[in-house]
């Protein structure tokens, strides 16, 4: 409980002022524009569908799972255990690092999460939510990409 207060603390601190929730376009511009659209053959629509159910676009989300004994950092709430600052890191990230909303560093590390042996399945949610789906094609109306 104690991590989790510091944690949240941390990210209201690290957030800038005004910053709130992206929009769908935003954050499909900004999964774009990092290389993500057919990287390691996921559409851009899976990437946008994964942000969307793992933190509604909130790119400063912060989801303790007391049950599964890990912290999810930002866009697509990456896994404290494994992959930043916190646990193994084989991101080479810190965690607050993972709540700017640029996504520079969530890109880069949703890259390396990607390219392991479960890809996008690596994301128990995308599993669930968009990986069956047969509207993909929604989460890129009208964005102009």
């Amino acid at each position: 409980m104690q991590l989790y207060l510091v944690l949240l603390l941390i990210s209201c601190l690290l957030t800038p002022i005004g910053a709130s929730i992206l929009g769908r376009c935003v954050v499909a511009k900004r999964l774009h524009d990092g290389g993500l659209d057919y990287f390691e053959g996921y559409s851009l629509e899976n990437w946008v569908c994964l942000a969307y159910f793992e933190s509604k676009f909130n790119p400063s989300a912060v989801y303790e799972n007391t049950q599964g004994g890990y912290t999810g950092f930002g866009l697509f709430q990456i896994r404290n255990s494994e992959w930043c600052d916190h646990g193994k890191n084989l991101c080479a990230v810190s965690c607050s690092a993972l709540l700017n909303p640029n996504l520079k560093d969530t890109i880069a590390c949703a890259k390396k999460i990607v390219k392991g042996k479960k890809g996008m399945g690596a994301w128990p949610i995308w599993s669930k939510n968009c990986q069956l789906s047969d509207t993909l094609d929604r989460w890129l109306d009208g964005c102009n990409l």
